[in-house]
């Protein structure tokens, strides 16, 4: 899935935020090249496949959404057989592809041994990518996510050494340490350090919120496969951008693809967005969710400048009725109900 020679676009998991609909939403307009499923937990017990099913309904159309993206599926924990006996159990399901979360920075889930504390063992990321590698049949890839480190960048360099050693066809790596979050900046050029050094491709992850940052990334870096996850929610052209600078030429036929910063339709896209949560029997309350959750990053790069009448919208219908009285350009810093 991610080859030599090859760029390739991936949108990246954000728990909370690219849930099943959001993949088939974003994948239908963003020709991304594939997805990573939000992580799915491995604590005590080893799941059955309708979780799999039902946290990656995708797996029940061959692991691709409906406009033909394949769909990775992220697991995440700390215990190396209870990893792989359920990345087994996901392949059964219909996973095509496992990747391992080693990088989530949140307290909840490193304080339950999972996501980046484990950057601090990296005798553990071996053990565990090895036990996975091991257990899933040899025609299933395995990736690993990591982040520079827990707080020491220098980290990177043993952490993904170990996750390749275990078996590893590909690494993530976001460019901060856990201590770093999501503050930037982002560090790349450790990125283009350890592609040198490991022997499989490097995914750079990590402050890509526009065609310019990923060009200074690809510089420092030297990579040319790129996670992106924030960025194309903020500039929902951007994606489509990168991809004509990369020379990816999309191959699933997506009609609705944005193609430029002023072409962005945000009246018509969040019009779709709730005409499709509707269609998919969504919950008033949760669509109202996205699209705030939705415009806040856009709100927050300058992308729209209404944010703050939208966000006091109770539901869809008032929210249609404040975006109607609204400038035809959501952009404007003028919106004024």
């Amino acid at each position: 899935m991610i080859t030599a020679g090859k760029p390739a676009l991936v949108l990246a998991p954000m728990d909370g935020v690219t849930d099943a609909f959001m993949r088939r939403f974003l994948t239908a307009r963003m020709p991304f090249s594939f997805c990573v499923s939000e992580f799915i937990r491995i604590s005590q017990i080893v799941p059955p496949a309708r979780v799999f099913t039902n946290d990656v309904p995708e797996l029940r159309n061959g692991a691709r959404t409906t406009s033909g993206a394949p769909v990775v599926v992220q697991l995440i924990g700390g215990d190396p057989d209870r990893l792989a006996q359920s990345a087994l159990v996901a392949v059964q399901a219909g996973a095509q592809v496992i990747d391992l979360n080693f990088g989530c920075p949140a307290p909840t889930v490193n304080r339950h041994d999972g996501g980046a504390t484990l950057l601090k063992f990296p005798e553990r990321i071996e053990s565990i990518v090895g036990a996975v590698r091991s257990a899933l049949p040899a025609h299933i890839p395995l990736s690993a996510k990591l982040r520079l480190g827990w707080d020491d960048p220098k980290a990177i360099y043993q952490n993904a050494e170990r996750a390749v050693r275990g078996g590893a066809a590909w690494i993530t790596i976001h460019g901060r340490t856990k201590m770093q979050g999501y503050t930037p900046p982002a560090y790349w050029r450790p990125i283009g350090e350890v592609r040198k050094m490991v022997g499989v491709p490097v995914v750079a992850n990590g402050e890509i919120w526009s065609l310019d940052e990923l060009k200074l990334c690809q510089e420092q870096s030297g990579c040319e496969h790129f996670m992106i996850g924030r960025g194309a929610l903020a500039d929902p052209s951007l994606v489509k951008r990168c991809a004509d600078y990369l020379g990816i030429t999309d191959t699933r036929g997506i009609e609705k693809s944005l193609k430029d910063a002023e072409d962005t339709d945000w009246r018509s896209l969040l019009r779709e967005l709730t005409a499709e949560s509707r269609a998919a029997m969504e919950s008033d309350r949760r669509t109202m969710s996205r699209i705030k959750q939705w415009l806040n990053y856009a709100h927050k790069r300058g992308m729209v400048g209404c944010f703050d009448q939208v966000k006091r919208a109770r539901d869809t219908k008032e929210f249609s009725d404040i975006i109607s009285r609204l400038p035809m350009d959501l952009t404007s810093t003028d919106c004024i109900v």
